[in-house]
């Protein structure tokens, strides 16, 4: 069994204090209560090497979030390390708007590659939620440049989560993270997920399509885009999709003439088994979003995958008023592209190898061992090396506790303890480990999370 801490560094107690201070007087974490923030004993994550993370204190704690969901290849990886400095060597960024260079033009080709036909185009930005943003801006301004203006609605699926920004929070169903932005957000429509149209937890693929067919039938003539997160829901607890449910759906956008949006933001880059998860169907959106993952949790990059088809309806004289308007100052930053090339390389010996799915079958085979039957988990739910743990009292399954008493984030403080980084959502547990996790590394990850509730509950 690994040790929670291994390494002894020297630090002094009153520099510590200070970081604390500064932290809790001038810093605002995102998704964070900043009242029950400052009264947690704080902790300052100073560096990393493979799946583990160090304090300013010399503990070492497993990264089971892979730093909200990006890391691909663990901390400090020797051959990201080399790629990010031989790219400092030349440049550290040079802006995209009306110039290119050699990292962002060899980074799109690979991405071409690696995406299903026909898309063929790549728009970067800087994070999920802009990916999102652009995705539905080229398609809103497509069906004005193709004369169909009252193409407006969005239909995305029920618990979706896209981002933060305002479309993004538009075409989701996060309502306890947007709900007080809706006055300010345009009009959608929301088809059941699989979840949500099943019944006693059990998810109807059928009912779900349904649902969509629906809402495609009655406004089809002003739909621009179906949106949705495919094998995954993430944010809304690590909800899946059966089996073919992604592939229904395209049919259906197609049936309908309306654009289908694919967002794999999360679920991209092996962390569904696949370097992208619209492969496992065979399914060709008409817009790939990508980001996490991309750069393997080094810098912020994203992208948004088009055809040429869609592309060459932006093209005209300058005063055409038919150029995309849309940018961001680090656009295309020549060292995330270099990092993202060289994650995208290891990653293809990691699947081509069957590490990674020798990986997630020893994940998944541990989860259910450690976790099944214990008096505190509702449910578990897994699918590859992405899973939720749903905690209850134990009494009776419907049974929950309130709000505040946040044992979800209880669990996940006295983790700590035992050497694991975790993040709840509400009373359930995520569990998102680096792709490079080893099988020991996976017992120590599994066993101490499952000591931490037994200390807790």
């Amino acid at each position: 069994m690994l040790p929670p801490s291994s390494v002894n560094l020297a630090t002094d107690s009153d520099a510590k204090r200070r970081l604390d201070r500064w932290d809790v007087d001038h810093s605002w974490h995102p998704f964070t209560q900043m009242q029950e923030y400052s009264a947690l004993p704080q902790l300052q994550v100073e560096r990393g090497k493979g799946c583990w993370l160090y304090d300013v204190e010399g503990n070492r704690y497993l990264d089971g979030n892979a730093s909200i969901w990006t890391n691909v290849h663990g901390h400090n990886d020797p051959d990201l390390n080399q790629a990010l400095r031989d790219q400092l060597d030349k440049v550290a960024h040079s802006t995209y708007l009306g110039l290119s260079h050699p990292a962002a033009a060899e980074l799109s080709r690979k991405l071409v590659e690696l995406a299903p036909q026909p898309l063929e185009r790549v728009f970067f930005s800087d994070n999920g939620s802009n990916a999102i943003e652009i995705a539905l801006k080229l398609s809103f301004q497509y069906w004005q440049l193709t004369n169909e203006p009252q193409r407006r609605l969005v239909v995305g699926m029920s618990g979706a989560y896209h981002g933060d920004t305002f479309g993004a929070m538009a075409v989701g169903d996060s309502g306890a993270f947007h709900g007080r932005f809706a006055p300010w957000t345009f009009e959608t429509r929301t088809f059941k997920s699989p979840l949500d149209a099943g019944e006693a937890g059990r998810p109807s693929a059928e009912k779900s399509l349904v649902s969509l067919r629906m809402i495609l039938d009655q406004e089809g003539h002003q739909i621009a885009s179906v949106i949705i997160e495919p094998l995954a829901q993430g944010a809304a607890g690590m909800r899946f999709q059966p089996p073919g449910f992604v592939k229904d759906v395209e049919r259906l956008c197609r049936q309908a003439g309306v654009h289908l949006i694919l967002d794999e933001v999360f679920v991209g880059f092996g962390r569904m088994g696949s370097m992208l998860a619209c492969q496992q169907e065979t399914v060709a959106p008409d817009f790939l979003c990508l980001a996490k993952g991309l750069t393997a949790g080094y810098l912020p990059l994203a992208a948004t995958l088009t055809s040429d088809q869609i592309y060459s309806q932006f093209l005209g004289t300058f005063d055409s008023g038919r150029a995309f308007i849309h940018g961001h100052t680090f656009t295309a930053n020549p060292l995330a592209c270099v990092v993202a090339l060289k994650s995208i390389e290891k990653l293809e010996s990691m699947i081509s190898s069957g590490r990674l799915a020798s990986t997630i079958d020893y994940f998944g085979e541990r989860l259910r061992e450690t976790f099944s039957g214990h008096p505190n988990v509702k449910a578990i739910r897994q699918h590859c090396l992405a899973a939720a743990i749903d905690l209850f009292p134990g009494t009776d399954s419907k049974d929950t506790w309130s709000l505040n008493d946040r044992k979800g984030m209880a669990v996940c403080i006295e983790a700590r303890k035992h050497g694991i980084l975790l993040r709840p959502l509400m009373d359930s547990l995520l569990i998102v480990p680096p792709l490079i996790i080893s099988n020991e590394e996976i017992d120590f990850l599994l066993d101490n999370t499952k000591a931490a509730i037994d200390v807790t509950l």
